[in-house]
């Protein structure tokens, strides 16, 4: 789903993504180090721990944010080891600011 933002300096629409994360990215501070790169970009949503290993992050944002995140999450914080991320488009919650869980 996309959104028009007035005076949004990113391409003008808000878009939101989830992304699942799989590999070594529990118990490497990829949550909160996700929460500061996306408060950086702009973006709202959260990022959760999930029972099978991996962390779900929500993302809304502009299209050029939505893929600067998508590439950090590509690395992750230092310590961590990336074997996937797959990215599909998501309904937008309509909340702000970036929260993990």
């Amino acid at each position: 789903m996309t959104v028009d933002i007035a005076g949004d300096a990113g391409g003008g629409t808000r878009r939101c993504r989830l992304f699942k994360i799989t590999g070594r990215v529990q118990g490497v501070y990829f949550r909160g180090s996700t929460r500061s790169v996306a408060n950086r970009l702009g973006i709202s949503g959260h990022a959760l721990n999930r029972s099978d290993g991996s962390v779900d992050v929500l993302a809304c944002g502009s299209d050029a944010a939505l893929a600067e995140l998508e590439d950090w999450l590509q690395r992750g914080p230092t310590g961590a080891r990336v074997d996937a991320v797959v990215a599909d488009d998501h309904d937008d919650p309509g909340v702000g600011g970036f929260t993990t869980g």
